[in-house]
């Protein structure tokens, strides 16, 4: 790429130092791949668009009165309804200090114009006194993704943490603020054999119908792609009961893993709901650049978006992938908080009036928003 290369021979020659290196300039001389989804820009003064408050319901577990968003906001699913957007986000109390100590509770945001939002005081999606609390309590509900069917069912597939163990878990809903619980996403798969596995981050094959992002399907059969440390895929014939992909050896298929000396060296978690084009399946997801191997463009630690390329026909087949991100940490309250390597966690992605617009966490903190005037992709042949 012209840009590094000018950059390294001034570096080299003493003109310019290493922490002048522009990394949005590099992400976007980057994305240049006809089939990339982007660019993504940063609507001006306007982020972040959710931060903490200290709003308060009644708690079933904790049997009283609790601040459960006082701490963080973040990692936010998003989808559409009546013409507004709907940013579904994981919010923390106070209750204790760390990442993953807290308990975690999924807040309701709406939007008519994607940026300035009306929430509601209680959240929509929580642990409580039921038969799942075996599941989430106490961790709670952690890292929602969202997509919706033609016929306006919802379907949320969030991390269900007891402290234990992270797992999928599905829940559905008509109206996005009541929600039906229906317990793990592989809970039923081949005998159970998966109920226990630690699985997070699940992002629903989707496709543009008139102006609307819907579940698609392959083959008669709905798809998904999940995973932390390595992208899987599962199929599904409800939505709710999902069966992991496996290989000929009868383990869970990998279809992308970490790579070395890349902005994704030690993860490569799924993000938003997967979505069809005309040139195959894209997939955004989030990578971890950590460790001896990582890609020293970026900061130690971070998480960037990156974009994978799957065939339309054969959705386990990788067809390309971007080797730098497409989407990095910038902006101050991206890399302080929770999380201070920096990170913009990407999981929510809406088309709105014409224009993408992708929800992400920042450093495990606050909500922010990303806009892509570019559709014309999405269309599919």
């Amino acid at each position: 790429m012209k840009y590094r290369l000018i950059i390294g021979i001034l570096s080299a020659y003493g003109f310019i130092t290493p922490p002048l290196l522009d990394t949005s300039v590099i992400a976007d001389e980057e994305q240049t791949k006809e089939w990339a989804i982007g660019p993504f820009l940063r609507p001006s003064e306007v982020n972040p668009v959710i931060s903490p408050q200290p709003t308060e319901f009644y708690c079933p577990m904790q049997k009283q009165q609790i601040r459960w968003e006082e701490s963080d906001t973040f990692n936010p699913a998003a989808t559409v309804k009546n013409g507004k957007i709907i940013v579904l986000y994981r919010a923390e109390d106070s209750s204790v200090q760390g990442i993953g100590k807290r308990t975690s509770r999924i807040g309701y945001a709406e939007s008519k114009d994607g940026v300035t939002m009306t929430r509601l005081d209680a959240p929509v999606l929580f642990p409580a006194d039921d038969e799942f609390a075996d599941i989430e309590n106490p961790g709670g509900c952690e890292d929602p993704r969202v997509a919706v069917t033609e016929d306006g069912l919802y379907v949320m597939l969030y991390t269900a943490w007891n402290r234990k163990k992270a797992r999928l878990a599905v829940a559905t809903s008509r109206d996005l603020k009541k929600w039906t619980k229906h317990g793990l996403a592989f809970g039923k798969a081949y005998n159970g054999r998966f109920a226990n596995l630690f699985c997070k981050s699940a992002s629903v094959l989707t496709k543009l119908v008139g102006s609307k992002l819907v579940i698609d399907k392959v083959d008669g059969k709905y798809f998904m792609y999940w995973g932390e440390y390595a992208v899987y895929a599962a199929t599904s014939d409800n939505l709710i009961d999902w069966y992991p992909v496996l290989n000929e050896r009868n383990e869970l298929k990998k279809l992308v893993q970490p790579r070395k000396g890349h902005f994704d060296c030690q993860m490569t978690e799924c993000g938003p709901p997967a979505i069809r084009t005309k040139n195959g399946i894209v997939l955004l997801y989030n990578g971890k650049n950590a460790g001896n191997d990582r890609d020293t463009d970026y900061p130690a630690g971070a998480y960037c978006a990156g974009q994978l390329l799957f065939d339309n026909d054969d959705p386990c087949r990788v067809l390309d992938r971007l080797d730098k991100p497409f989407f990095v940490p910038e902006a101050p309250f991206e890399k302080s908080g929770q999380y201070k390597d920096g990170t913009v966690f990407i999981e929510g992605l809406v088309y709105h009036k014409k224009k993408l617009y992708l929800y992400y966490g920042c450093a495990d903190s606050k909500v922010a928003v990303a806009v892509c005037d570019a559709v014309e992709k999405l269309e599919v042949k």
